[in-house]
């Protein structure tokens, strides 16, 4: 090649970049700039807050400290459930390392599955969450946390008070008890403000007060190091205890309840009618609350779920059943109110006719009017009265006590029952009424359901002149007006009011139900006690079709029923009893009267040592004795009233009891049938 053409080839220096080129590259390097600077006020400005938390989250730990639940005592004083300290550990995720499962199980007794599921259970909870593995763990379970905890980080312990509850499942079912919050709890908004995890009252006296005896958490500032163990501390937030409540229940009277109900299935509640106090609650089968203190094994649970008998089901407020014979009060009350059972005379010769339908009575018990028809229970009066009534007039007096309706009591899942009424049944089966089933609503059988505190309620507020209480678990003064309210807000019921009974019909009515029990005739007369104006009614209701009372299968057998109550006008105490199958009504009566015998003997106990106190406190001086003509002049005295009147609403009992027994007063006497 030619020299001259070699000069002139372009050379490669002398190549020229194009200007767009030059301008994308002037761009892209101005982008990654304008990127990197507002990364940089990101995370320097804007997240400096927030990096700050998170770096001091590296060395500062929050440790929750558990509030203790507040005890329960009973009235006078006597602790029933008080709290145990107890170790519980929980995994924490952001330290956990993967293969750690296994080793965590074995030290913890744990079956590898339940980790696991527990892991999935939270595994949409924040990280920094703690999840609980195991409570209530074992010295040698806090040994092998302690020698691993540098092969463990993750493991982390925390001591809290558990609850521990009276043995043999005493009082349960109006104590209650406590459990972890379930995810239903948490879409609840009542627990609006409570976290995965927490400890709640699930029944009873637990439930309904939980926000008073749950208390306030505390927290603790700790230091961790890159192992997140603690290192040290930097404050503390104490925790507030809940606070401590005084049940009504008298723990002598709910020993002796709890003692005759043993080996039964039922319930059965003591109450004081002055002021709807609950002395005693007991329902039978019972479980054991401390069960459910910690981690409910699943064999414990599937054994009471299963359990055709409901051990969780509190029978004294939630038994739906029909009440039998001791509906027949309610039915005098409305006869004699409405004129009708005055002068109603009935021949019984074993039962009546009505509507082409024989309808049996129990016995021949011949000629009843309203004195004897009580005591003898006999149905063929209460047939003829029923018949008499109409069920518009007999649905009229059921829902006047109570009958069909909440009580109120301050306790969770309480039972309505029903009052069957022809609006009742239009609107619940979509039939009409026929008269045939006013017959049988007349003995208490048919439609007609109550629980055993709907029975106590209405049968001791008729014996007190028409006052009806609000019965409840928890003194008034021991709660805030604001709590108070909003307890009778939640557990809305028929509450207290007064419904009209005449002065002589109210005489009556209770005349009769002392001569259930104290005289010969009376259905209960095998439990009458001696000294003590014991009135009530028994109650024996079919659960088939047809008396089955002499069969071998006691599934078929009656229910027993009995109100009974001391004294008969304006009683201290009512005890309703429920014996599913018991046979007949007569047997629960003898339960319900040890329950009284052993309230009455208190009292006179009580009495006899106030009476000693007095005579042992110096007394004053005596004033100059009179002259004997001056002394012998007589002085007024009040005179006894007979029946007295019915109070215009509750009156409350002075705390000291009175230094004698109850007066008897002495039932009208019945011709023998």
């Amino acid at each position: 090649m030619p020299l001259s053409d070699l000069h002139n080839m372009p050379r490669r220096g002398d190549e020229k970049i194009s200007p767009t080129k030059l301008a994308a590259a002037q761009y892209i390097i101005t982008a990654v700039l304008v990127v990197l600077v507002m990364g940089l006020w990101r995370l320097q400005v804007l997240g400096a807050a927030n990096y700050r938390l998170l770096a001091e989250a590296n060395r500062v730990r929050k440790v929750p400290i558990l509030a203790p639940r507040g005890r329960l005592f009973d009235r006078e004083g006597r602790l029933l459930v008080d709290n145990y300290s107890s170790v519980t550990c929980f995994l924490l995720r952001e330290q956990m390392k993967d293969g750690d499962l296994p080793m965590i199980a074995d030290g913890l007794h744990l079956p590898l599955e339940q980790l696991q599921y527990t892991l999935h259970h939270f595994q949409y909870a924040p990280k920094y969450q703690p999840i609980p593995l195991k409570q209530d763990i074992t010295p040698d379970e806090q040994a092998f946390i302690s020698a691993h905890a540098n092969e463990l980080p993750e493991l982390e312990t925390l001591e809290e008070q558990r609850r521990l509850y009276p043995r043999d499942g005493f009082a349960a079912h109006l104590i209650g008890y406590v459990g972890e919050i379930s995810e239903q709890d948490l879409n609840n908004p009542k627990y609006a403000y409570y976290e995965p995890g927490d400890v709640v009252g699930k029944s009873g006296v637990e439930q309904s007060y939980d926000a008073l005896l749950r208390g306030k958490d505390g927290s603790r500032d700790v230091i961790v190091n890159s192992h997140g163990r603690e290192i040290g501390r930097l404050g503390e937030e104490m925790a507030t205890p809940g606070k401590d409540l005084k049940l009504t229940i008298d723990l002598d009277i709910q020993t002796v309840a709890e003692r005759v109900m043993e080996g039964k299935n039922g319930g059965l509640v003591a109450m004081d009618p002055h002021t709807g106090e609950i002395l005693a609650m007991v329902s039978r089968p019972a479980f054991d609350p401390n069960q459910f203190a910690v981690r409910l094994s699943k064999s414990y649970w599937n054994g009471i779920i299963t359990d055709p008998n409901h051990p969780l089901l509190n029978k004294a407020i939630q038994a739906q059943l029909a009440p039998g014979s001791t509906f027949k009060v309610v039915m005098t009350l409305a006869g004699l109110q409405e004129n009708t059972a005055q002068n109603l005379h009935v021949v019984c010769n074993g039962g009546v006719d009505f509507y082409g339908h024989f309808y049996h009575c129990d016995r021949h018990h011949g000629p009843v009017d309203i004195h004897s028809a009580l005591p003898y229970s006999c149905d063929s009066y209460y047939y003829t009265l029923a018949n008499k009534l109409g069920i518009d007039t007999i649905a009229k007096y059921g829902h006047m006590v109570g009958i069909g309706q909440k009580t109120g009591v301050d306790l969770p899942e309480e039972a309505a029952g029903i009052m069957p009424s022809p609006q009742w049944k239009l609107k619940a089966q979509h039939q009409p009424w026929y008269a045939g089933e006013t017959i049988s609503v007349g003995i208490g059988q048919g439609a007609v359901q109550a629980s055993p505190i709907q029975l106590a309620r209405a049968l001791s507020g008729i014996a007190s002149g028409g006052a009806m209480v609000r019965p409840h678990s928890v003194f008034a003064d021991e709660l805030p007006p604001d709590v108070l309210q909003e307890i009778q807000e939640a557990y809305p019921g028929s509450g207290e009011k007064q419904i009209e009974i005449t002065p002589e019909n109210w005489q009556i009515v209770t005349d009769d139900m002392a001569n259930v029990t104290q005289s010969p005739i009376g259905t209960a007369y095998e439990a009458h006690l001696e000294g003590i104006d014991f009135a009530g009614k028994t109650g024996t209701a079919d659960v088939i079709s047809g008396r089955q009372k002499g069969t071998a299968d006691k599934a078929t057998l009656p229910n027993a029923w009995f109100v009974g109550m001391t004294p008969r006008r304006n009683p201290d105490i009512v005890v309703a009893v429920l014996w599913e199958h018991g046979y007949w009504g007569n047997n629960s009566a003898k339960l319900a009267a040890q329950v009284i015998n052993a309230f009455v003997e208190k009292r006179r106990k009580q009495a006899g040592n106030l009476r000693l106190e007095q005579a042992a406190t110096p007394q004053p001086t005596p004033a100059p004795v009179k002259p004997a003509d001056e002394a012998a002049k007589p002085t007024a005295t009040a005179k006894p009233s007979d029946a007295g009147t019915p109070p215009t609403k509750p009156s409350k009992p002075a705390s000291t009891p009175t230094a004698s027994a109850p007066a008897v007063d002495k039932p009208k006497t019945i011709p023998a049938a």
